[in-house]
């Protein structure tokens, strides 16, 4: 257990036996939700397991918590485990793609037949189409995907473009292409889902085939989710997580989310190969517009435009760490001058915490007085320095005028970095709240 400034009184975590510590260590990350259905229907690797959340929501289930929110909502993970244990729930998330993903996600409810033939039409349809390509044909895509194969995605993008009415089964077919896209290109993919045209896998699935055998898992994992029984339907708004504007004051008894971590992974560029297929930026340089500007602010490309830095440093919701926080700067400041790249560390952690502190005043306003909020997240060294995230977080929260925290260390990261680029010992866990 780590050291915390704050004692929990009024709630005693239990820990992990050592039975289940693989199973703590594991739900942290997404990769057990690729055999659940529903959610392995797009891999988003930002998010946790489902499995963990579910369990979460029964046990407090028993404690009366009956409302759940998830302001960093994702995929959808918190909602759809929400939705399975019969509770309400509310997510919001700012990243319009992956905003869209989810709701995709949430038709589940609607007819397995009705959406199979209409997967099968488009199909049909697609393979009947004259043989189109773009003009010109966006660099990422030509690097991604033989002629071959980029010519059947390109026709089944358009005859789910000509069929698309706002219908559920039109958002349903709209996901069925996006989930093949990566499984249809030779290409390598990164652990966080950037795209790495370097590296190749050694099969890529035919687009055509590749559709048809999504649309039956997805039609397969929606007879099987209508057979158990479901909770009211999750609400999902794409919103700011800072504001979170549609959420009502104190409806929320339970929170389970997973915010950015400050470690300057690109949330916005990961989901660059599949905005570029679908026409909604044209290349890397659109990302900043259409997506970074509406996102808490963890990587040094989201703080690019900032050039005064000590709006943050004096921001007064951030007085709890200021003293922290002002040395961790700047020693950041110093390393970016010894470093080529000069990458801004510096404006980025500043940046984060007063988003997050943020983050935690509109909590405050939709967390009832008794409720209970996990948070699983993982501390930073950026060039280095240390970056007490889940302590940090834990003081705002205390400013916020939430009760107490206590941090639960799951697992360690970076260790497969040791001795090499990153050497400062990481770990990662749940951060809890309560009142």
């Amino acid at each position: 257990m780590a050291t915390i400034r704050k004692p929990v009184a009024s709630r005693q975590l239990v820990l992990p036996s050592m039975e289940d510590k693989a199973n703590a260590q594991a739900a942290s990350t997404f990769a057990s939700n690729m055999s659940l259905p529903i959610h392995r229907w797009f891999r988003y690797s930002a998010g946790f397991s489902a499995d963990w959340v579910r369990d979460l929501i029964e046990n407090e289930k028993a404690n009366g918590r009956r409302r759940v929110f998830d302001p960093f909502v994702g995929s959808g993970t918190t909602i759809l485990a929400a939705e399975a244990t019969n509770v309400e729930s509310i997510g919001v998330e700012a990243h319009p793609f992956v905003a869209r993903v989810a709701r995709a996600k949430l038709r589940w409810r609607e007819d397995p037949g009705e959406y199979y033939r209409c997967a099968m039409s488009i199909l049909a349809s697609a393979k009947a189409r004259r043989p189109a390509s773009r003009n010109p044909t966006p660099p990422l895509l030509s690097k991604c995907y033989p002629a071959e194969a980029l010519t059947q995605l390109e026709s089944l993008r358009l005859t789910i473009d000509a069929a698309s009415d706002g219908s559920p089964n039109s958002s349903l077919a709209w996901l069925t292409l996006l989930a093949i896209l990566r499984d249809c290109s030779p290409v390598g993919t990164a652990q966080w889902q950037y795209v790495l045209p370097r590296k190749s896998k050694s099969r890529a699935a035919a687009p055509f085939d590749a559709f048809e055998a999504m649309a039956a898992i997805i039609r397969d994992d929606m007879l099987r989710r209508q057979m158990q029984p479901g909770g009211p339907p999750a609400q999902l708004f794409q919103e700011d997580a800072r504001q979170c504007a549609s959420a009502p004051d104190g409806w929320a008894d339970l929170v389970i989310t997973s915010p950015p971590y400050a470690n300057n992974y690109d949330y916005a560029d990961a989901t660059r190969l599949e905005m570029t297929f679908f026409g909604e930026i044209e290349g890397w340089s659109c990302l900043q517009n259409s997506v970074r500007r509406h996102l808490v602010r963890s990587c040094t490309q989201h703080v690019a435009p900032i050039k005064n830095d000590q709006a943050f440093l004096e921001d007064a919701a951030l007085a709890p760490i200021r003293t922290e926080l002002q040395e961790v700067y700047g020693k950041l400041s110093f390393e970016k001058g010894r470093h080529g790249g000069k990458k801004p560390y510096d404006t980025m952690i500043a940046a984060y915490f007063a988003d997050l502190a943020r983050v935690w005043r509109t909590l405050r306003r939709v967390v009832a007085a008794d409720g209970l909020i996990c948070l699983v997240i993982g501390d930073s060294a950026p060039y280095g320095v240390h970056v007490p995230v889940e302590r940090w977080l834990g003081e705002l929260a205390l400013a916020a005028g939430f009760r107490t925290f206590e941090f639960e260390k799951t697992r360690d990261r970076n260790t497969k970095w040791k001795n090499r680029k990153h050497r400062v010992p990481l770990h990662e866990g749940r951060l809890w709240v309560k009142g």
